[in-house]
């Protein structure tokens, strides 16, 4: 018999946490998340909750946890789309049909209560969270931004009534044998007849102080008709920009101004620290911190975690293909992680077709309708 909890105890919250940890313990691909940030979530004062509300559940069999899962209420974003749903996340369990029927339940009842008449997911407080189930490309290691499950949780899912919404799909770029010559050049015409420059920041600290609010504004912009965003609000970017300092290397970020010093295209790489992250469970240890400065300052794969162009320049998008090659060119990466793009977004996925691209994994958010 499986018996449901909604964590409330210290106990409780680490179990929470825990969980995925042992579940992927021998598993090569998967990548945990950075524990404290994990612990986080459970603070009255975490950053999200100031326009959403969350849940948490552990199912229990036997007195042993075997699955975990979360709800999320995130009013912005269903005020922003008119919709009543409650979203899915963090949820792991056994290959056992019965976990995973008991852990929905529990959410599909919470939202109800809530007022809300579907749940979607797996998907986060927003888009700076992990999000999508992945469906193709269990033989990938996972990067840091996203997450890693095994291939029956689409089974678990489905068989509860969940259907697909919509699909994101991932690839590695690689330098072309033969880089077109014509790229740099139309990069070249671009630049010169809309008065654009690169950003001239010369590290992280100075990146941040001159662009910070501005690079928030665009992102905001470009990204406000990206399937369930929502704006960020002050606290989540102060939360985000502590985060980011401790990955961000300034030669993988690609920044094009206009002559008034305003952002109209970027390119946010992270240096992957997914190997460095694997062995300490997330943990920020001595050792684990040393990785991590070792992968940023040299990085094996480089993570394609957010691009942006405005729509009156959507056509200097060829500057940031330009400035990903560049990228590996000069630098240690072997390839390009590009996450996840929207399978309709044909924009993105064209700027990919100037590389040796490989689509390597699809991830998949489902919805399903609340009935009384």
């Amino acid at each position: 018999m499986i018996e449901i909890q909604e964590v409330a105890t210290r106990r409780q919250r680490k179990a929470f946490v825990n969980f995925p940890l042992k579940l992927y313990k021998h598993c090569p691909n998967f990548v945990p998340p950075l524990y404290g940030d994990e612990m986080q979530i459970f603070r009255k004062d975490y950053h999200y909750y100031g326009e959403s509300e969350a849940v948490y559940y552990l199912a229990y069999r036997d007195g042993k946890v075997v699955g975990r899962i979360s709800g999320i209420l995130q009013r912005k974003a269903n005020d922003k789309w008119q919709q009543k749903r409650v979203r899915f996340t963090r949820f792991d369990c056994l290959d056992d049909q019965e976990i995973a029927a008991a852990l929905f339940a529990a959410v599909e009842a919470w939202a109800k209560r809530k007022g809300m008449e579907e749940v979607v997911g797996p998907l986060g407080f927003s888009d700076m969270e992990r999000e999508g189930l992945l469906i193709e490309g269990f033989d990938q290691l996972a990067t840091f931004e996203e997450q890693y499950n095994y291939d029956y949780y689409q089974r678990l899912i489905e068989s509860l009534g969940y259907a697909k919404e919509v699909d994101w799909i991932e690839h590695k770029l690689y330098l072309p044998k033969e880089i077109d010559p014509h790229i740099h050049e139309m990069r070249e015409k671009l630049i010169n007849r809309y008065e654009l420059h690169m950003s001239d920041a010369k590290t992280t600290r100075d990146f941040i102080k001159k662009y910070k609010d501005r690079f928030f504004q665009m992102y905001d912009e470009t990204y406000d008709q990206i399937y369930q965003a929502v704006p960020l609000n002050e606290t989540m970017k102060k939360q985000l920009i502590k985060n980011f300092r401790l990955i961000i290397n300034i030669k993988y970020v690609a920044l094009l101004l206009d002559k008034n010093e305003n952002p109209v295209c970027f390119g946010l790489c992270f240096p992957s620290i997914a190997k460095a992250v694997q062995k300490s469970g997330g943990k920020l240890t001595l050792p684990t911190i040393f990785r991590i400065l070792k992968a940023v300052k040299k990085p094996e794969v480089i993570d394609l975690a957010l691009v942006g162009v405005l729509p009156t320049y959507r056509g200097a998008s060829i500057v940031m293909v330009d400035e990903l090659m560049r990228m590996l060119q000069e630098g240690t990466a072997k390839h390009l992680e590009t996450l996840l793009n929207l399978e309709e977004n044909y924009n993105i996925h064209n700027l990919w077709k100037s590389f040796d691209s490989v689509q390597h994994k699809r991830r998949r958010c489902y919805v399903k309708k609340l009935t009384d």
